[in-house]
């Protein structure tokens, strides 16, 4: 068979060539359509989203202009990979979807087991300032540790982003000192009712410091929330007033550091994990101090006593796993937060508190009216309209 068949190519008047010639011929042409289209293709994978819509025209009417029998063979393996690429993608997807599902899990699990070793160890050392410091220390300990190791990838810190974060570490740290110290003073229950109240707060501070205005069905999902932490109140044997003072500047914290984290961090890249490493880092250096001149001079006699209690081997392992539980759900909570839409995250947050409210009921058998439950169930049915009704307000906004 001549080469001629073997490649399609059209016989011309000229003199015969040898097969090795011929084959030569078409292999510098392959080569050198190769590179002309390598620059393209590298220029298009380095563009947007939106401009690599507006190039791709330019690239086909590029490829068009060639016509040899090589390039079209070479164009036809191109589009024939590009027509296979999707279905590796689908498959990743699926896993992505399955990971994600785990990591809620993870999340709901490490919740539960925090808020059980925190309400236990403060049961027989109440002082919620060295255990908020504990906590934040274990997590900052376990995230030097992974980098130290490179089992993650260490953040690229700069000075304006660590100015960034001062006030959102700041409002972090008086939103988990505040929840720490209502849980030592009432029931883990009725603090996460409390805390349910938290997008009432939200949407009071919204306006003045944001400019926020809602729609009428988000102003109206805050009635149930109000009306349901009210009732709870009325019947909650462990009701404590400053639990219940702390619990809203728990609240007030976390809508605090939400609202600067959107002010502040809008011009920087930091993945969840580490973002929220940072956060701990900066929030430890600033508590550390504070702690000790709120408590230091009783640590001493505390520890003595806890220790009589349920041992010294029992209570480090008591503060290690809550501190390392601690860390590990909110560190959770953020790699839920970059997979999904911010309304998913706060319906799944919502339904976080359902589940924890009936794990430490169960755990350590507080008594609960029906009152409780009635304005338990008020207050987190409210949460969740909320999230619906800020989320119907979106979808309308982007109608218009």
């Amino acid at each position: 068979m001549q080469a001629s068949a073997v490649f399609g190519l059209r016989a011309l008047p000229v003199r015969p060539v040898s097969l090795r010639a011929r084959t030569e011929r078409c292999s510098s042409a392959a080569r050198m359509h190769v590179r002309a289209a390598a620059p393209v293709a590298t220029s298009f994978t380095g563009l947007s989203a939106s401009s690599r819509g507006a190039f791709s025209g330019v690239q086909l009417k590029m490829q068009r202009k060639v016509t040899t029998p090589m390039a079209r063979k070479v164009q036809t393996i191109k589009a024939t990979a590009g027509n296979a690429a999707p279905a590796p993608a689908a498959k990743a997807e699926g896993g992505v979807d399955l990971k994600l599902g785990f990591y809620f899990f993870l999340w709901y699990v490490f919740n539960i087991v925090f808020n059980l070793y925190n309400k236990s160890t403060l049961n027989i050392f109440p002082y919620p300032w060295f255990m908020s410091t504990i906590q934040l220390a274990s997590g900052v300990f376990f995230m030097v540790a992974l980098w130290v190791t490179k089992l993650y990838p260490a953040p690229k810190v700069s000075k304006e982003l660590i100015i960034a974060l001062i006030p959102v570490a700041f409002f972090h740290t008086v939103g988990h000192v505040s929840a720490c110290v209502s849980f030592s003073k009432m029931a883990v229950s009725f603090t996460h009712i409390i805390k349910a109240a938290e997008p009432v707060l939200s949407v009071l501070l919204s306006w003045p410091l944001m400019g926020e205005v809602y729609s009428l069905p988000v102003y109206l999902s805050l009635i149930p929330i109000v009306a349901g932490c009210s009732l709870s109140a009325m019947k909650e044997v462990s009701f404590n007033m400053a639990g219940l003072n702390m619990a809203m500047l728990s609240n007030v914290g976390m809508v605090m550091r939400n609202i600067y984290s959107k002010k502040s961090l809008n011009n920087y890249v930091v993945d969840g994990v580490n973002l929220y490493a940072l956060i701990s880092i900066i929030a430890m250096v600033g508590l550390a101090p504070v702690a000790y001149f709120m408590e230091g001079a009783q640590w001493a006699a505390g520890y003595s006593t806890a220790v009589a209690k349920v041992g010294e081997v029992k209570f480090l392992q008591m503060l290690a796993a809550g501190g390392l539980f601690y860390h590990l759900y909110n560190q959770l909570s953020y790699q839920c937060l970059e997979g999904i839409n911010p309304t998913t995250f706060s319906v799944g947050n919502t339904m976080k508190r359902v589940v924890v409210i009936l794990a430490s009921v169960a755990f350590f058998r507080n008594p609960v009216s029906p009152l409780n439950w009635v304005g338990s169930g008020m207050a987190i049915a409210g949460t969740y309209w909320y999230t619906q009704a800020k989320e119907a307000e979106k979808q309308a906004a982007k109608k218009k």
